[in-house]
């Protein structure tokens, strides 16, 4: 796509009335585009309607109706969860009209540099954090996406001094074309929502999108542990910035002694490493970490990583790692009750998040779990 501003007078249609649709239709109206925004949700599950109603943005709820793309729209913006098979994005691309996901107008709206994280697991925590080192040492941090706040809105506010912090799911990525982070970053990749990609071509394919516009001047934080990962960074532009808790690296963050490939712990003392220029530099001991489990010294040593990418010293590392506890349904502490500690981990959608979660906790574990599949 164009610059939003590119759209003046023209039709934009906006799919999807969740609180990434409210503010990109609020971008292009602001702007001059004739702004249509759609929901198949009935009237009275829409409350954001009227708010936009009231701008003068004309509102359809209760369905996407026939004829909502017509040859003369020159823009679809689509919530991320909408499948490409919903008729109207058939129709948009039957027409050749370009669809995007909010990611791409966000990245059209801002001057300031991104880092983007995207992953099969891990995403939300290692953006959290990403975040709360920048914070921690003078930096502006501005965290948003599929973490909760609209990328728009964030853009928006975003100076050219400041670090916009996006989560990324391989459903907005997919609807991305020139979006370029300054620093990305690659968790993991896992089979995960293949009832949306079809297969894990598509899917692997979309979280690349992550490094496709990077240049030489950017970063790429790769999980080095994961063969996928190391696979989908072949070629890419941007220098990679490796990560890993079982190998140690030339060059990179890593977790020393590495842990082996069996589940279970060994008891040895361990510590998250940087090494660069053939010195090494301790960050923090594993033990010290706010969170648990292996797969959290994972996710701390790639936030480490694009820390340190984005200008933060290593010895202002180890304060805010100490201090995180984690977010909401990730390994979430509740509380200790008649000597039974209780965790709530509802956000683990696969059976591999689940089973680092597991992993992650001492003693006997009584699990409740449940889901679609």
């Amino acid at each position: 796509m164009q610059h939003p501003s590119t759209y003046r007078n023209r039709r934009v249609v906006v799919l999807g009335l969740a609180r990434s649709g409210v503010s990109v239709a609020k971008v292009f109206h602001a702007l001059g585009a004739e702004t249509i925004a759609s929901d198949v949700k009935p009237p009275e599950q829409c409350p954001e309607a009227a708010e936009l109603t009231a701008l003068g943005i004309s509102v359809l709820c209760g369905g996407h109706p026939e004829g909502l793309v017509t040859p003369d729209t020159a823009l679809v913006v689509k919530n991320p969860g909408i499948p490409y098979s919903s008729p109207p994005v058939r129709e948009a691309l039957e027409l050749g009209i370009e669809i995007v996901t909010e990611v791409e107008v966000a990245w059209w709206l801002t001057d300031a540099p991104i880092i983007g994280i995207t992953g099969s697991n891990g995403k939300t925590t290692t953006t959290t954090l990403i975040g709360r080192l920048l914070e921690a040492a003078g930096r502006k941090a501005i965290v948003a996406g599929n973490i909760g706040r609209p990328l728009t809105d964030a853009a928006r506010e975003a100076g050219a001094d400041s670090w916009l912090v996006a989560e990324l799911s391989s459903f907005q990525l997919k609807g991305t074309s020139a979006f370029r982070p300054r620093i990305s970053v690659l968790t993991n990749v896992a089979e995960t929502h293949l009832d949306y990609h079809g297969g894990m071509d598509d899917y692997t394919a979309s979280k690349a999108k992550l490094f496709a516009n990077q240049t030489e001047e950017d970063i790429a934080v790769v999980n080095w542990d994961d063969p996928e990962c190391r696979r989908l960074a072949e070629g890419i532009r941007a220098r990679i910035v490796p990560f890993a808790i079982r190998q140690r690296l030339e060059e990179g963050v890593f977790v020393d002694p590495p842990y082996p490939p069996s589940p279970e712990d060994d008891g040895a003392s361990r510590t998250i490493v940087r090494r660069t220029g053939g010195v090494s530099t301790a960050i923090i001991a594993v033990d010290e970490l706010g969170i648990p489990g292996r797969h959290n010294a994972a996710n701390a040593a790639a936030a480490a990583a694009a820390a340190l990418a984005a200008g933060v010293p290593a010895e202002a590392l180890a304060a805010p790692l100490r201090a995180f506890r984690g977010v909401e349904h990730r390994l979430e502490f509740v509380r200790e009750k008649a000597g039974i500690r209780f965790y709530n981990s509802s956000k683990d959608t696969n059976p591999t998040a689940t089973t680092m979660a597991i992993r992650s906790v001492k003693g006997p574990v009584v699990l409740l779990a449940g889901g679609l599949d």
